[in-house]
């Protein structure tokens, strides 16, 4: 089973469950925000349809092509930064004037947390992804993600590409935000895994290969067996002092850094699979005015 965010006819963004190729819409269910506003129980009922007193599901056509980000309204991307040994590794790699920093928080008890992105910036499956055109070096960073309600639950896992200039981020450490946060820098999908449907988080294979000119650029795979720091620990210390009224979605930190000098080129093509989740796979562009005049389809 997967939660999905799709075009319906008439361009209109719907709600539904993926089941067995079949599609069926949630009764009351406008966005996925309004989901991800409820309790995790009450989440599981109403998708496995065992919701007393809800309308039966509604059948729904349904194009593959058709889907969209998973997110929309004021959920918002958060994202967790050297929570992997090879994270490490890298940001002290390319941040010699600051490499203890990153030492220091791989080690500390508080860990990194910072904004990604708000909804309506995040590019969903098959939609363009934009690397900056002020940055030498820029890399995706492919996540396992935790989409979490307003509480903090985990109601399911999906797939952020969580793109990054490395060479922006090296030069200066407060230099974060315009490293991570720009149109075309995030992404996400192709949908919510239900967290009752993955048995273990910790046990999961990420692969990602980038595709130039025809032919594999950089491979690489690594586990979620790596990750450092739980997802109740990363939730905990997001909700402490905040509040998600629409959920959120909490990118858990990357394993896979191509070495340095590797950067991303316009047209490159970014695939992404984590096993018993699903597969992302978007296209490369250079700057935002690459992406037709701003925004990725909500």
């Amino acid at each position: 089973m997967q939660l999905i965010r799709f075009r319906a006819a008439g361009g209109v963004p719907r709600v539904g469950v993926l089941d067995g190729g079949e599609v069926s819409g949630l009764p009351g269910i406008g966005a996925m925000a309004d989901l991800l506003a409820l309790p995790a129980t009450a989440v599981r009922e109403l998708c496995t349809g065992q919701a007393a007193g809800d309308p039966p599901f509604e059948p729904v056509r349904f194009d593959p092509a058709s889907l969209l980000a998973p997110l929309d309204g004021q959920t918002e991307v958060w994202a967790a930064g050297v929570t992997y040994e090879r994270s490490r590794h890298a940001r002290v790699q390319e941040s010699a004037d600051s490499a203890d920093i990153y030492e220091r928080v791989y080690d500390a008890p508080r860990p990194e947390l910072f904004f990604k992105s708000a909804a309506w910036r995040v590019a969903g499956p098959g939609a363009p992804v934009s690397v900056r055109a002020d940055s030498a070096v820029n890399v995706p960073e492919p996540e396992l993600a935790a989409v979490l309600n307003s509480a903090g639950e985990p109601v399911g896992y999906t797939i952020c590409n969580d793109l990054s200039s490395r060479s922006i981020e090296g030069e200066n450490p407060l230099y974060l935000p315009q490293a991570k946060i720009y149109l075309g820098g995030c992404a996400a999908g192709p949908w919510i895994r239900p967290a009752w449907e993955v048995p273990d988080p910790y046990d999961l294979t990420i692969d990602m290969t980038i595709s130039r000119d025809g032919s594999a650029a950089w491979t690489g795979q690594a586990s979620t067996r790596g990750l450092r720091r739980t997802v109740a620990e990363l939730a905990r210390f997001l909700f402490r002092e905040d509040e998600f009224p629409a959920g959120v979605l909490l990118s858990t930190g990357t394993s896979l850094v191509p070495d340095l000098p590797f950067t991303l080129r316009a047209g490159d093509e970014i695939r992404i699979a984590i096993s018993g989740v699903g597969e992302l796979v978007n296209r490369v562009v250079q700057g935002k005015a690459a992406l037709a005049g701003g925004a990725t389809p909500a």
